[in-house]
């Protein structure tokens, strides 16, 4: 009888920690909207209610630019996103005990894939869009969660007025 081996079992044990991380991020657990912010962030922007694209580059000095935009609440947002890098970089909207929960699983996973709503993933050169609704008033956070970018400061923020 063939018993697995340590690293076939690790590498298991990866994909099944991603298959639930990946299911808990669809049922909203650390994507759109959190369970517990009442909205807060927003959520997930239907296309043909945009009011207006904001372009965003993500670069190796760990930096988005801009960092900082401004927004109404009940707009919805296209963002045109530019890796500008020639590593591997995302765009993260989430609360920031999402996007810290989200990092740690991303360290110990750092070939991790997603496909949320929320996050626009890109390799170098690559341009993304990222389509989102700013229901409420508030400050919502944005990130970069490859391994080692969030640590950099490789984060911004979403003033909605």
């Amino acid at each position: 009888m063939n018993r697995p081996t340590s690293r076939a079992c690790a590498t298991l044990l990866a994909i099944a920690g991603a298959l639930a991380l990946s299911s808990a991020f669809a049922a909203g657990n650390h994507g759109g909207h959190h369970a517990g912010d009442g909205g807060a962030i927003g959520q997930p922007g239907d296309a043909a209610r945009v009011a207006r694209t904001i372009a965003i580059d993500m670069g190796d000095d760990m930096r988005f630019s801009p960092p900082d935009i401004d927004v109404r609440a009940g707009e919805t947002i296209r963002f045109v996103v530019r890796n500008a890098g020639r590593l591997r970089h995302e765009m993260v909207i989430a609360s920031e005990a999402d996007l810290r929960s989200h990092y740690a699983a991303m360290l110990k996973m750092p070939e991790m894939e997603h496909a949320e709503a929320n996050a626009v993933t890109l390799d170098a050169g690559q341009t993304g869009e990222l389509v989102w609704r700013f229901a409420q008033g508030g400050r919502v956070p944005f990130a970069c969660l490859q391994p080692g970018h969030y640590d950099a400061g490789m984060r911004g923020e979403v003033r909605v007025r």
